[in-house]
C-alpha cells in the first residue's frame, strides 16, 4: 500500500531513476519529470501530494516551476532540492510557497522526514477544507 504520491523533478536522469526506486522501496508512489514543463503537465493531469523539485534546471528553473505548481495545485507541498551551495535559492523557494529545501547529495532519512512532514501538512490542510465544506453544506437550507 502506498502512503502518498510524489513527483520528482530533476534534469539528471540517473538521479531520477535512483531516487524513484529508493522512494518506491519506502512505499511512496513516485513518478518523475525531467524538467519544469513536463512537471507542470503531470501536475495538471494528476494530483500529487508532494513534489520534490530541483532548483537548477535548464529552461524553466525550479523557482519558476514552483510558482506555476502553486497556481495549479495550491495544496501540493513542494520540497526544493539544490545541488549548488545556494541557500539563497532555497530561501527564495520558501518565499514562493515551498515547504522546505534540502541540499544535494541527500540522505534518505532526512529526506523522508521532510517528505512525510510536507505530506502531513497537505493532509491537514485538505482535512480543514473538507470540514469547512461539510459545515457549510449543513448550514444550507434544503
Amino acid at each position: 500500500m502506498t502512503r502518498y504520491d510524489i513527483l520528482l523533478v530533476d534534469d539528471e536522469q540517473d538521479f531520477r531513476e535512483i531516487m524513484t526506486k529508493k522512494l518506491g522501496k519506502r512505499e511512496l508512489n513516485c513518478e518523475s519529470a525531467a524538467d519544469g514543463l513536463e512537471a507542470l503537465e503531470k501536475v495538471r493531469a494528476k494530483g500529487y501530494d508532494v513534489v520534490l523539485l530541483d532548483v537548477k534546471m535548464p529552461g524553466m528553473d525550479g523557482i519558476a516551476t514552483l510558482r506555476e505548481i502553486k497556481k495549479l495545485a495550491p495544496l501540493t507541498e513542494v520540497v526544493m532540492l539544490t545541488g549548488h551551495a545556494s541557500v539563497e535559492s532555497g530561501i527564495n523557494g520558501i518565499k514562493f510557497g515551498a515547504f522546505d529545501y534540502l541540499m544535494k547529495p541527500i540522505d534518505m532519512d532526512p529526506l523522508m522526514e521532510k517528505l512525510d512532514a510536507a505530506y502531513e501538512r497537505k493532509r491537514i490542510q485538505q482535512e480543514k477544507i473538507e470540514m469547512a465544506q461539510v459545515k457549510r453544506d449543513m448550514k444550507l437550507p434544503s
